[in-house]
């Protein structure tokens, strides 16, 4: 019998705009202080995109590195997932957008908005894809643009400082050498019972009109987040997704050589390597450098840590995210 087809990463990217934007930058703007956001974030600076820069243009300069590091000419691509809860447009999707910028008319588009969740659903979708056969070589792009829509009042300085835009991107392909690298397994989970405790509300096409200017002077279509409840339920489903995907390949925490959480928080992620009872030292944490890039964070970590040499070939690298929906996944991947 044929041994079933694993899919691996085959290249790797990510962008971060210029703009560093730092938490004395935002004290300009925003009533809030360094040492306020450091304290309950860990965030010291993050990127702006320039005005007129959407979340596809970021995913394209990421999706280029990307199809570089695999070797591959940018026709090779076969299919395309991405991932946004920043959109350049109400729609169509940057899935597209992202197709058409490359040059590659034709060819399928997926666009998945599980937000901070979003990059591992994707993966599970481009996983499933590669192991039936179904496409060769997928771009998988995660990016976002977030600073465009920040509630700068008192209101909203507790998400505003957050974060942050940019975008990875990865190839996948079916691994040639059979040699038990690729990904392991993925698990997803979603409880929409809490959708309204971390959302944006408005637009919606509920109302009638759905554009009007109440929507403006009722401020709804800003993020808005339940932030206690929120941290409650990431520190407990997060790892209770890293412990489902472990038990069902048949590993356990001392396995892991990386865990890369979403990041969202980095109080978040240390209460989660806490509770995985996983050293510290085995946690990729990038946050305090580009803030919460939200389904783009994943990628944009992984890719760091794997060209700087901290991922090595052969390494068990776990993936975690949590956000909202509320959803939450992980991934476990034998690099």
């Amino acid at each position: 019998m044929e041994k079933e087809r694993q899919t691996i990463i085959t290249g790797i990217g990510h962008y971060l705009p210029p703009q560093v934007v730092t938490n004395f930058d935002l004290e300009k703007i925003i009533n809030t202080s360094d040492e306020w956001i450091r304290q309950r974030t860990g965030i010291r600076e993050r990127r702006f995109a320039s005005p007129g820069v959407g979340s596809s243009d970021l995913g394209v300069a990421a999706a280029r590195l990307a199809i570089e590091d695999a070797g591959l000419e940018v026709s090779e691509i076969d299919f395309i997932i991405a991932a946004t809860l920043s959109p350049d447009h109400y729609f169509p999707g940057i899935g597209v957008l992202i197709g058409a910028k490359l040059g590659l008319p034709g060819i399928g588009a997926l666009d998945v908005r599980n937000q901070c969740s979003g990059f591992i659903y994707a993966l599970s979708v481009a996983d499933q894809y590669i192991r039936t056969g179904t496409y060769q070589k997928i771009l998988l792009v995660a990016a976002e643009v977030q600073s465009s829509n920040l509630d700068t009042s008192d209101e909203g300085r507790d998400m505003a400082v957050l974060f942050g835009d940019g975008a990875g991107a990865v190839i996948l392909e079916a691994n040639p050498a059979q040699d038990g690298r690729g990904i392991l397994t993925t698990k997803l989970f979603s409880d929409g019972q809490y959708a309204s405790e971390l959302w944006m509300e408005k637009p919606s096409p509920k109302d009638r009109p759905t554009f009007s200017p109440a929507l403006l002077e009722e401020r709804r279509y800003f993020p808005r987040m339940n932030g206690r409840n929120v941290f409650k339920h990431a520190v407990e489903k997060m790892p209770q997704a890293v412990w489902a995907a472990l038990d069902e390949v048949g590993l356990t925490i001392e396995d892991v050589d990386h865990l890369i959480p979403h990041q969202a928080n980095d109080r978040i992620s240390l209460m989660v390597a806490h509770k995985l009872k996983i050293p510290v030292e085995k946690v990729i944490r990038n946050i305090h450098r580009v803030g919460n890039t939200t389904a783009a964070s994943i990628p944009i970590a992984l890719d760091e840590a794997v060209k700087s040499g901290r991922i090595k070939r052969g390494d068990l690298v776990v993936l975690t995210a949590f956000g909202s929906g509320f959803t939450w996944a992980s991934a476990v991947l034998r690099w």
